[in-house]
C-alpha cells in the first residue's frame, strides 16, 4: 500500500490482492529498489536557523518500499521545513496471509482484504515492528531533535503501524498523520493498558477515502470514536472520490498540519 496521488494512477495487483499501486512523476518502482529493513538511511534538508529541528517518519504500505516514496519530502516548501530530517525506511520482507503467504515488503501480517474495523490483528508482528519505529525515534531525540518535533506518517499498513507507534511512545510526539488506515488491536488488547497520559497528548491525524475498496471507510471511520473511548483525541477527514490512494490535497493539509504544530526550537 503505497502513496499515490488522486487520479493519476492505477493499481497494480500483488497476487490475489491490491495493496500497492502505481505513483507519479518522479516516483520509482518498488521492484527497482533494494528494500532493505534498516531504518537508518535518510534525506534530510538544508538548515535553517529560524526554525527548530524536526524530524518526520514516513512509514509505507505492504509491498511497498521507503525509497519509493522519497518524493514526498519535495511537495513540503514551505521555509519552516528547512530543518526537516526526512526518513523512509523499508519493512522487512516476510510472507503475508492474505497473500498465501507470498514473501514481501511488510511490517507485520494481515490476514484479511478487504480491511473491515472487524478484521484479525497481528498483534504480536505489530509490536516488534513498534519496538523498531521507537528506536528510530529514540535516537533522532538523543541527537537533539525536540520531541514536539517528531511526526510519524503513514499509508494503509504504515498508517496502522504509525498509529500503534504513536499511541505506545511514552512521551508527547509532535503528531502522528494516519492515510488510509485502521486501528491494529482491538478493544480488549493489552496494548490500551499501556498508553501512557504523555502519548494521549500527541495530536493525531487521519485521512480517509470514502470510496477506499482495500481498507474499507468504515475501518477509518471507526477509528476516532475507538480512539476517544480510551482517552485519545483524533482529527479525521473524509476524502469523497478517494480510493485507496493519497491525494495531493491530503499531503497539503498535512504540511499546513505540521507547521501549526512545530516548535521554534529543538
Amino acid at each position: 500500500m503505497k502513496f499515490m496521488p488522486l487520479n493519476l494512477i492505477k493499481p497494480i495487483v500483488v497476487l490475489l490482492v491490491t495493496l500497492t499501486s502505481a505513483v507519479f512523476f518522479v516516483f520509482q518502482s518498488p521492484q527497482t529498489q533494494n528494500p532493505s529493513s534498516s531504518l537508518s538511511t535518510m534525506s534530510s534538508s538544508s538548515s535553517s536557523s529560524s526554525m527548530g529541528r524536526s524530524f518526520v517518519l514516513w512509514l509505507h504500505g505492504l509491498g511497498d518500499s521507503g525509497p519509493a516514496n522519497e518524493p514526498i519530502k519535495n511537495l513540503f516548501t514551505s521555509p519552516q521545513f528547512r530543518n526537516t530530517k526526512w526518513l523512509f525506511p523499508s519493512a522487512p520482507n516476510a510472507p503475508v496471509t492474505c497473500n498465501y503467504g507470498h514473501v514481501m515488503p511488510s511490517w507485520f501480517d494481515i490476514h484479511e482484504i478487504p480491511i473491515t474495523a472487524d478484521s484479525p490483528q497481528d498483534e504480536s508482528g505489530l509490536i516488534k515492528a513498534v519496538k523498531n519505529v521507537h528506536a528510530t525515534i529514540d535516537k533522532e531525540i538523543a541527537d537533539g531533535t525536540n520531541p514536539n518535533n517528531v511526526f510519524i506518517c503513514g499509508f494503509s499498513q504504515g498508517g496502522a503501524l504509525t498509529l500503534a507507534s504513536v499511541l505506545l511512545y511514552p512521551k508527547t510526539l509532535g503528531g502522528g498523520a494516519v492515510f488510509s488506515g485502521w486501528v491494529p488491536f482491538n478493544s480488549s488488547s493489552s496494548i490500551i493498558g499501556q498508553i501512557t497520559p504523555e502519548a494521549k497528548r500527541t495530536p493525531l491525524l487521519w485521512s480517509h477515502g470514502i470510496i477506499d475498496r482495500t481498507v474499507l471507510f468504515e475501518a477509518g471511520q471507526a477509528g476516532p470514536p475507538f480512539l476517544e473511548k480510551i482517552g485519545v483525541g483524533c482529527e479525521f477527514k473524509a476524502y469523497p472520490g478517494l480510493a485507496h490512494s493519497i491525494s495531493n490535497e491530503e499531503l497539503r493539509n498535512l504540511e499546513s498540519w505540521i507547521k501549526t504544530r512545530l516548535q521554534t526550537s529543538s
